[in-house]
Order: structure tokens, then C-alpha cells, then sequence
């Protein structure tokens, strides 16, 4: 698939993870009402913490996320990228249920997610580069 019909897959997959970082935005908010701790506190009750550090974290993975798996879906493979970035998608559910319940828990999550992003950020480059070669 070529053009911006064929991003379609890495598109419904970006598209599912902006609406989890949106559900995590959502469950801060919950959090900062049930704790009480008033805005623009991020400190203050560990469980509103533990939320806020998700959010945050998530905010910082998606930094990288997003571009990669654009470059990677538009200049390798879409599928492969759709794959990886759903393996993205997979890591954050698991890193919020583990960091929100036990923070010590939240490795193989975390683990996940960084490595379906790294993949996608060699893909991207490996695919940019190719197609600068000429042939």
C-alpha cells in the first residue's frame, strides 16, 4: 500500500493510542479528586502520584512513538509498523496496571513498550535511509 490510504493501519493504531493516553489524562483527574490534591499540585497522596507518573511517562514515550512509527509505516513497512506500535499500545495498558497497583511491578511493561518503540525508531531510520539510496 503506498500513499495516505495506505497508512491507514498505523493510523487507526496512533489513533488507539492518543484515546489511552486520553484514558490515563482521565483516571489522573479521577485521582487528583479522590486524594485531594488540588491543582497544580502533582505531589501529595502516593495513589494521585502513582496516576500522575503514569500520565507523565506516557507523555515521554509517545514523544518518540509517534514520529517513529509514521517514518516507520511510511518508508518500511505499514504493517510492521501497525504491529510494533500495537506492541507500544500493549506495553503502556500493562505499564498502568502494574505502576497504579505496585510500581515495583511495572517492568515488563515499561519493557515492552520501550522495545516496541526502539524497533520502530531502527525501522524508520533503516527505511528513510533506503530510500535515499538510489534504484
Amino acid at each position: 500500500m503506498s500513499g495516505y490510504g495506505g497508512m491507514a493501519p498505523v493510523a487507526v493504531v496512533v489513533a488507539l493510542a492518543l484515546l489511552e493516553y486520553l484514558y490515563f489524562v482521565y483516571q489522573v483527574g479521577r485521582a487528583r479528586l479522590r486524594c485531594g490534591v488540588p491543582a497544580p499540585r502533582t505531589t501529595g497522596h502516593e495513589e494521585f502520584e502513582r496516576y500522575y507518573r503514569v500520565q507523565q511517562n506516557t507523555l515521554e514515550q509517545l514523544v518518540v512513538f509517534l514520529p517513529a512509527i509514521w517514518i516507520a509505516g511510511w518508508y518500511a513497512d505499514v504493517y510492521a509498523a501497525a504491529i510494533l506500535g500495537l506492541g507500544f499500545v500493549l506495553g503502556r495498558a500493562m505499564y498502568y496496571r502494574a505502576y497504579v497497583n505496585n510500581p515495583a511491578g511495572r517492568g515488563p511493561g515499561f519493557a515492552l513498550g520501550l522495545a516496541a518503540n526502539a524497533v520502530l525508531v531502527i525501522t524508520a531510520l533503516v527505511g528513510a535511509v533506503a530510500a535515499l539510496l538510489p534504484g
